[in-house]
C-alpha cells in the first residue's frame, strides 16, 4: 500500500494540468465515490421512509371518493327563453366560476344535509379521525390553552347545530373544479364510507339542479308579482294621460282631421297657393318687361326681335307676318340683284315690306298691353293671398302655446302607453317561464359507489415514502460529506501537508486495545485473543501493518543515510491515535531485521506504551535522567526480539516533563545511546495537549507522524505542523492508523492505488499470533 507516492522520473511526472482540471465542471468519479460511501446512509433513510410509509398505510383511515360531472348548457332553455348571442369567453368563465361558487356554498351543503338527513347518520357525523387531524386537534387545544382562550365545544343537541355541523363536514369533503376549458364541472366527494360517498355526490348533483329550478321559479314568481302590481299602476296612468290630452284639445279648439289640426291644414293650403301666385306674378312681369323693351326700341327693333318673341311664345299671327316679311325681303333682294333698285317690282316689294313691318310692330304693341294686364291680375291675386295668409297665421299663432302644451301631454301619454305595453309583454313572458321546468344544466356522469379507496394510495404512499427517505438520506449524506474534514487517503497527506505518505494500518478493537479506551490500530483484522501488541508486526511479517512499518524504515534510512544511531520520534496530534502501538511494533520490527534498537517511552504523563507492555519496573526514564546510577540500569531487554526498552515510571511529584526531555541529561543519554544502538525509537506525547514533543525536537533526527483514519482533522494537523517549525522539517512521513480497509476504496477514484486494494491482498498475509495467557508480560532481561 505504498505505491505511487513519488514520480519515478521527471519524464512521467503526474503533476496535473490546472487548466485541464478546471475544465472538469462535474467530477463524475468523485460523485460516484461519494455515492458509494454514503450508499448505506441513503439506503437506511430510504428503508426508514418505506417503514414509515407502511406504518401510515396500516394506521391510516381509508377514504373513498365518488365523482359526478355537470354540464352547463344554455341551449336547454331555448324553448323558454329568446335565443341570445353567444357569450364571450370572459362571460363564460365568469358564469362557470359563479356556478362553482354555488356548488361550494354553505347553503347548498345545508340543503344536501337536510334532504339526506345526514345529521341523523352517525357514520357521517362521527367519522374515524386520521392521525393528522388528531395532531391538529391537539395543537389547536394546546394553543387555545396557552393563548388564554377558552376551548369551546360544539353543542350538537340542537337540530340546527347538527345541520350546520353536517354542512361543514360536507364542505370539508367536497372538491369542485372546472374540466379544462369546457363547460363541464367535476364534483367529487370523499368519505370514509364508500356507499355514503356515492350517495352524497349524487345528492349534490340533484340538489344543484333543483336549486337552479327553484332559483328560476322564485325569481320569476317575484318578477311576476311585481310586474302585476306595476301593470295596474301603468294602466291607470296611461288612461289618465290620454283623457287629459283629449280634454285639452277640445278646450282649446285643437280639432284634428286626418291626423293634423284644421288650422294647420288651412295655413298649409294658403301658403302653397301664395307660392304659386308669386311664381305667376314673376312670370307675367318678366314677359311684360320683355315686350315693353322690344316695342320701346321702334319699328326696326320690333321687326328684328320678332323672331325671339315667336320662339318663346309661338304666336301664330306674328309668326305668319314674320314669314311673309322674310319672303318679301328675299324676293326684293333678288330683284334688286337682277334688275336694280329702281325696278318697279323692287319698289312694289319694298312698299309691301314696310306695310308688313308696321303690322308686326302693331301686333307687338297689342301683345305688350296684353301682358301688362296679365301682370296686374297676378299681382292682385298675390296680394289677396297674402292678406288671407296673414289672417290665418294670426289665428294660428294664438294657439301655439296651447299646441306646445298639447304636444307635451301627447308625449307623456305615448310614453306611458309604450311602457305599459312593454311591461305587459314582460309579464306574459314571466308567467310562461314560471311554469317551464327546465334547468340550464344536466348531469353527464352519474356518481356511483366507489369500488376501491382513493386514499391512502398505497403505491403512491410507498413511492413517496421511499423518495422522501432517499432525499432525506441524500441530505444527511451531503451533510456528512460537508463535515468530512479528516484524513482518508494518502493523497490527503501529500496534497495538504506536502509530506510523504508511509501507508495504512487497518483498524482493530479487541483484547489488545490497551493503549487507550478508544482502541489501538494493529495489522490484524481479526486477531485471536490474547497476544502481545509489540510483536504484531514480527508475527505477521507479510501483513499490511508490517509493510507500512518497513516503508517507514526505508524512509528513515534514505533520509538519514549515514547517520549513526538514528533518533526517531513517533508523534501524533491528538491522544488515542495509536502512536504507542506503532512505536512498539516499529521498534520490534527494526530489532528483528537485525538493527540494534532502543525503544524509549517518553510519554511521561500518560505512559501508555509501558502499560501496554505490562511492565512494572521500579526505574524508568525519569530515574535514568535524574538518577545517580547509569541509565543502562533502567533498560529492559525482550529475549525474543532483543529489543531494548526504557519504560516510563510516573513520578508523582515530578511535573516538569518538558524540561526533563529537553535537559542536558537527556541529551547525554541519547548521545551515549547513539554509540550503542542503530535505531532509537522514542514514543513521544501528542503535540496537541502538551509541549513535550516540541521540547524534545532538537534531539530527534526524524519524526514519524501517526494520524487516525477518519478521526484526525486535516486542518488541525496542518495548523500544528505550520506552527512547529522545529518538528515539521524532520517529519519523515505520515501513517494513517485504524483504517477501515473495506471502506477505503470508497474515498478514492479509479486509478488510485487504494482502488486496487483487493488485488494487493495476495501479497499481504496476516497470520494470527500464537495464543498466550491473557495480558502477558513481555519477557525481558535487565541490561
Amino acid at each position: 500500500m505504498n505505491q505511487a507516492n513519488l514520480p519515478f522520473s521527471s519524464r512521467i511526472g503526474i503533476t496535473p494540468d490546472p487548466e485541464q482540471e478546471s475544465d472538469n465542471f462535474i467530477d463524475l468519479e468523485r460523485l460516484i465515490a461519494i455515492a458509494r460511501r454514503q450508499a448505506k446512509v441513503v439506503a437506511a433513510a430510504a428503508g426508514i421512509g418505506l417503514l414509515l410509509g407502511t406504518i401510515y398505510i396500516i394506521i391510516a383511515t381509508p377514504n373513498y371518493t365518488a365523482s359526478t360531472s355537470i354540464l352547463l348548457d344554455d341551449s336547454l332553455g331555448k324553448f323558454a327563453d329568446d335565443v341570445s348571442p353567444a357569450p364571450s369567453n370572459m362571460q363564460s368563465d365568469t358564469t362557470i366560476l359563479s356556478q362553482i361558487a354555488i356548488l361550494k356554498s354553505a347553503e347548498l351543503a345545508t340543503k344536501v344535509a337536510t334532504r339526506e338527513k345526514l345529521d341523523e347518520n352517525e357514520i357521517f357525523m362521527n367519522p374515524p379521525r386520521s392521525l393528522p387531524s388528531r395532531i391538529k386537534s391537539v395543537l389547536r387545544t394546546v394553543i387555545g390553552l396557552f393563548g388564554g382562550g377558552r376551548v369551546s365545544e360544539l353543542d350538537l343537541t340542537n337540530k340546527d347545530a347538527r345541520i350546520g355541523y353536517a354542512a361543514s363536514l360536507l364542505e370539508n369533503g367536497l372538491y369542485v373544479e372546472r374540466q379544462g376549458r369546457s363547460f363541464v364541472i367535476d364534483l367529487t366527494y370523499t368519505s370514509n364510507d364508500d356507499i355514503l360517498a356515492g350517495k352524497i355526490a349524487k345528492a349534490y348533483a340533484d340538489a344543484f339542479l333543483s336549486d337552479q329550478l327553484d332559483a328560476n321559479f322564485e325569481a320569476t314568481e317575484r318578477a311576476t308579482i311585481w310586474l302585476q302590481a306595476r301593470l295596474r299602476d301603468l294602466q291607470e296612468s296611461s288612461q289618465a294621460a290620454a283623457l287629459e290630452v283629449e280634454r285639452f284639445r277640445a278646450a282649446n279648439g285643437l280639432t284634428a282631421a286626418k291626423g293634423a289640426l284644421v288650422s294647420e291644414q288651412q295655413l298649409s293650403d294658403i301658403n302653397s297657393q301664395l307660392i304659386l301666385a308669386q311664381a305667376d306674378t314673376a312670370r307675367a312681369l318678366a314677359l311684360y318687361n320683355q315686350f315693353k323693351t322690344i316695342v320701346g326700341g321702334g319699328l326696326e327693333e320690333a321687326v328684328k326681335n320678332a323672331s325671339v318673341v315667336t320662339d318663346h311664345n309661338g304666336t301664330s299671327v306674328l309668326e305668319t307676318l314674320r314669314t311673309r316679311y322674310l319672303s318679301v325681303s328675299k324676293r326684293e333682294q333678288e330683284i334688286v340683284a337682277r334688275f336694280g333698285q329702281e325696278h318697279p317690282q323692287a319698289v312694289s316689294l319694298r312698299t309691301e315690306q314696310q306695310d308688313l313691318g308696321k303690322q308686326i310692330f302693331q301686333e307687338l304693341k297689342q301683345m305688350t298691353e296684353s301682358y301688362r294686364n296679365q301682370y296686374e291680375v297676378a299681382q292682385s291675386r298675390e296680394t289677396s293671398l297674402r292678406q288671407g295668409l296673414g289672417k290665418v297665421t294670426g289665428e294660428t299663432s294664438s294657439a301655439n302655446e296651447a299646441l306646445v302644451h298639447l304636444k307635451e301631454l301627447e308625449q307623456n301619454s305615448e310614453a306611458l302607453s309604450n311602457l305599459y305595453r312593454t311591461f305587459l309583454t314582460r309579464y306574459q313572458e314571466a308567467s310562461q317561464q314560471q311554469s317551464f321546468p327546465i334547468a340550464k344544466a344536466r348531469v353527464i356522469s352519474i356518481a356511483s359507489t366507489p369500488s376501491s379507496p382513493s386514499s391512502p394510495n398505497r403505491t403512491m404512499v410507498l413511492v413517496l415514502s421511499v423518495l422522501l427517505g432517499t432525499f432525506t438520506g441524500m441530505v444527511i449524506a451531503a451533510w456528512r460529506e460537508y463535515r468530512e474534514r479528516f484524513f482518508r487517503v494518502g493523497d490527503d497527506v501529500r496534497s495538504l501537508l506536502g509530506l510523504k505518505f508511509l501507508g495504512y494500518v487497518s483498524a482493530f478493537h479487541g483484547p489488545a486495545d490497551t493503549v487507550s479506551p478508544r482502541g489501538t490500530a494493529i495489522g490484524l483484522e481479526q486477531p485471536p485473543a490474547p497476544f502481545n501488541i509489540t510483536r504484531l508486526a514480527i508475527e505477521n511479517p507479510s501483513s499490511i501493518f508490517a509493510e507500512t512499518l518497513r516503508n517507514a524504515k526505508i524512509a528513515a534510512d534514505v533520509v538519514l543515510h549515514g547517520q549513526k544511531g538514528k533518533v526517531l520520534g513517533v508523534i501524533s496530534v491528538l491522544p488515542h491515535e495509536g502512536k504507542s502501538t506503532i512505536a512498539a511494533n516499529f521498534a520490534s520490527l527494526l530489532a528483528v531485521m537485525g538493527g540494534k534498537t532502543l525503544l524509549i517511552d517518553a510519554d511521561l504523563r500518560n505512559p501508555g506504551l509501558t502499560r501496554s507492555l505490562s511492565l512494572t519496573p521500579n526505574r524508568g526514564l525519569v530515574q535514568a535522567v535524574l538518577g545517580d546510577q547509569p541509565w543502562q540500569n533502567s533498560v529492559k531487554i525482550d529475549k525474543r526480539t532483543k529489543l531494548a526498552i526504557v519504560p516510563a515510571v510516573p513520578h508523582k511529584h515530578f511535573q516538569y516533563t518538558s524540561e526533563l526531555l529537553s535537559s542536558e541529561a537527556m541529551r547525554r543519554l541519547l548521545e551515549e545511546a547513539r554509540t550503542m544502538y542503530d535505531y532509537i525509537v522514542v514514543d513521544l506525547p501528542p503535540l496537541g495537549p502538551v509541549v513535550d514533543a516540541k521540547a524534545f525536537a532538537p534531539f530527534a533526527d526524524g519524526f514519524i507522524m501517526v494520524a487516525e483514519w477518519g478521526a484526525t482533522p486535516r486542518a488541525l494537523v496542518k495548523s500544528v505542523l505550520q506552527s512547529e517549525t522545529h518538528i515539521t522539517p524532520k517529519v519523515l512521513g505520515v501513517i494513517l492508523n485504524k483504517t477501515d480497509m473495506k471502506e477505503l476504496a470508497k474515498y478514492t477514484s479509479y486509478g488510485s492505488s487504494e482502488h486496487f486494494m483487493e488485488r494487493y491482498t495476495s501479497y499481504y498475509i496476516d497470520q494470527a499470533p500464537s495464543a498466550k495467557p491473557p495480558r502477558p508480560k513481555v519477557p525481558v532481561d535487565s541490561a
